[in-house]
């Protein structure tokens, strides 16, 4: 890879240049709940909860919901500001786009599309079974609903028109849709709410019989209950559905926090209540896997409640549905505006104001999936986009608070200057940018040509510069008697200086081979940054190896080894960022006023740990399948993303204006030298 092609795959997108909504503002926090809830509380629950009861946890089931409602909530704390920050269509694929790199939101983005339209079509496969319970059975279904075997391939038409269906509705309008969604959302909490009801009332009668068992509370000990947690996880899935509808909500800053937060409350707290009822009126051993709720009343003689339990799960499955069919158009309507998929899935109806051309593709493409494939084994590939999405908004909050990308509007700024003639012949073949220009020196010439390291340690806490020796304090002094002009050119901070976060790293720029200076000192804030970077990489590369080393069984030593390295890198990046200052420029960034997350840097790094952990863990075959997806996406963004994306058309349009007020300067310059000419003796 090209060091040019590196620059644009990291590159990142100014907050300037997202696009005013074209989106209908209709939503608001009481109808973003629904929609929470309705993404997050599907099917599984009424699954799961027998499932984990039974061969992981017993009668400690609802310690293991609780330790999963505080894992998914650490993400949705990360999730809640940079949403009330960064508010956009995008969600997770737009966060990262304008915090990391757009080559890493890419693959976010991509990964996505793969779990919605995934996940869509197993929601959808999985109505029609429940359906048939109130038609007295499969066979007793309409023929033309009828799943049957076509040239080797199950066929389900009833899932496949459930998904077209759920797509009109989808087009018709954002506040149609949240109304319907909201409709459903209510009666499969209402179902819970008649099984916590009747469940507790049947516990009471019957002496709690599931919590007086052989085992005791806790059968399969602290780890039963850890493991249990592991797997509930995923049933928390589905709060980042709020995040994406945020160019339809009428307040993002308050409205986006605070459904999130209630969505997630919510389900936590039916989520417990639900399995306490569930495990105390029938012993765990005895559970059924499948259908651990229809059956629990059945065995204490209420079969009646069998048909309430599967209203539910309808609709569950529903709102799961919808869920799923939802962000996926929006998300291919921010890649289309950003030029990195066609501007055919950007375009979005006048009337609905709804992205209708993406709705329908994906639409369509999850009803033919939900028609013709058995998605059951892939649905793990679900699971995948979430927790790279999860995982990428814990480090998005981190780079944001300690190494803030510039917010600065190319409206306020100053127009470009003239190029030196020197550098005319580079840009006209569109190799860089006027940031670009200059030679870039190698790690060696600027480790021997600046001394990096005493100012990164020795800068941890501002308030050490003064305590430290003579001969380590080469940092430059903010109250020195240096011009003011010359200090903001050197900081970067002057306001007539446009600093095109596109063109910012993590890391601040070091001089060229031709500074003047080849001596000059960091300032604070650079020594600052490159802290924060050392802390934030460090945090990474600690998480990946001891997610690894603890999920695979490798020799001993060499796992104590490994877990211990990536122990170090997580407690040593834990420390740098938490004894350097944050970075002031966060509380320009975005929209003002929004909600922060707490406990910086712990809660992130705790988040993107048990995401990357989960990630590790999801199996080899999954892994496989999605290396597939992605190596696609990969391709299709090297052959078409990387040239036609906006940054890519801008910073073409920059390199032209400059060279365009280069030659004018030129010709003016040219202009008056000849004007300016002694007229010869044999002209007079």
């Amino acid at each position: 890879m090209t060091m040019d092609m590196w620059n644009k795959v990291w590159r990142r997108k100014p907050l300037h240049n997202v696009r005013e909504s074209v989106l209908a503002r209709h939503l608001k926090a009481i109808q973003l709940v629904p929609i929470g809830v309705g993404s997050t509380i599907g099917a599984g629950v009424y699954v799961l909860v027998g499932t984990v009861a039974r061969e992981k946890v017993g009668p400690a089931l609802p310690l293991s919901f609780l330790i999963a409602g505080i894992a998914a909530a650490l993400s949705a704390l990360c999730y809640a500001e940079l949403a009330s920050r960064c508010p956009s269509a995008g969600s997770a694929y737009h966060y990262a786009y304008t915090c990391v790199g757009e080559g890493l939101a890419w693959v976010i983005g991509w990964a996505l599309i793969l779990e919605y339209t995934v996940g869509g079509s197993t929601v959808a496969r999985g109505i029609s079974p429940n359906l048939a319970i109130f038609f007295g059975g499969t066979d007793h279904l309409p023929q033309w609903l009828i799943r049957r075997e076509l040239w080797g391939i199950v066929v389900d038409p009833c899932a496949g028109i459930l998904v077209l269906l759920v797509t009109v509705l989808l087009c018709v309008g954002i506040r149609e849709s949240a109304a319907v969604q909201a409709f459903m959302t209510c009666a499969n909490v209402l179902v819970l709410l008649f099984i916590i009801g009747a469940g507790g009332y049947t516990g009471f009668k019957t002496g709690w019989q599931g919590y007086n068992t052989d085992g005791g509370y806790l059968p399969y000990g602290a780890n039963g209950i850890l493991a249990g947690a592991a797997t509930l996880f995923f049933a928390y899935i589905g709060f980042d559905t709020v995040a994406s509808t945020a160019e339809e909500v009428v307040n993002p800053q308050v409205d986006l926090p605070l459904g999130i937060a209630l969505s997630l409350f919510v389900c936590s707290t039916l989520y417990m209540v639900v399995s306490f009822v569930i495990v105390g009126i029938v012993p765990y051993n005895m559970m059924d896997v499948d259908t651990p709720m229809s059956t629990a009343f059945a065995s204490n003689g209420m079969p009646w409640a069998m048909y309430i339990v599967t209203a539910g799960a309808v609709a569950a499955l529903s709102t799961t549905l919808m869920g799923s069919l939802l962000p996926q158009p929006r998300i291919l309507m921010a890649m289309a505006r950003d030029g990195l998929l066609p501007k055919f899935f950007s375009r979005v109806n006048k009337t609905t104001k709804v992205p209708v051309n993406g709705t329908l593709i994906s639409g369509l493409a999850a009803s033919i999936m939900a028609f013709s494939m058995d998605v059951d084994q892939l649905a793990g590939m679900v699971s995948v986009g979430t927790l790279l999405a999860f995982t990428i908004v814990g480090v998005s909050t981190l780079i944001l608070r300690y190494a803030s990308p510039t917010d600065v509007s190319a409206r306020n700024a100053s127009p470009p200057t003239a190029l030196p003639p020197s550098t005319q012949p580079l840009l006209a073949t569109g190799g860089a940018t006027p940031a670009m220009a200059a030679p870039k020196p190698t790690l060696v010439s600027m480790i021997a040509r600046r001394n990096y390291f005493t100012p990164v340690f020795s800068l941890l806490s501002e308030s050490s510069i003064n305590s430290l020796p003579g001969f380590l304090q080469n940092i430059e002094d903010p109250d020195s008697d240096l011009e003011d002009d010359h200090r903001e050119d050197r900081d970067g901070n002057s306001p007539f200086v446009n600093r095109d976060s596109t063109q910012e790293q993590l890391l601040p720029a070091s001089p060229s081979s031709d500074s003047e200076q080849p001596t000059s000192e960091m300032t604070r804030e650079e020594a600052r940054r490159w802290a924060a970077a050392l802390g934030i990489g460090s945090v990474i590369i600690g998480v990946i190896l001891f997610s690894l080393a603890v999920s695979f069984s490798i020799p001993k030593y060499l796992q104590w080894a490994v877990a211990g390295f990536g122990g170090l890198g997580i407690l040593g990046g834990l420390a740098v960022l938490g004894l350097i200052e944050q970075d002031e420029g966060r509380n320009k960034f975005g929209a003002q006023g929004g909600f922060q997350c707490p406990w910086v840097p712990v809660l992130p790094v705790a988040s993107v740990l048990i995401n990357v952990y989960l990630l590790v863990n999801l199996g080899g075959g999954t892994w496989m399948r999605v290396g597939i997806w992605l190596t696609l996406g990969v391709l299709l963004y090297a052959t078409y993303g990387i040239s036609h994306s906006s940054l890519s058309r801008e910073q073409a349009r920059e390199v032209r204006r400059s060279l365009s007020q280069s030659q004018s300067q030129n010709h003016r310059s040219t202009s008056q030298h000849v004007s300016s000419a002694p007229v010869p003796i044999s002209h007079v």
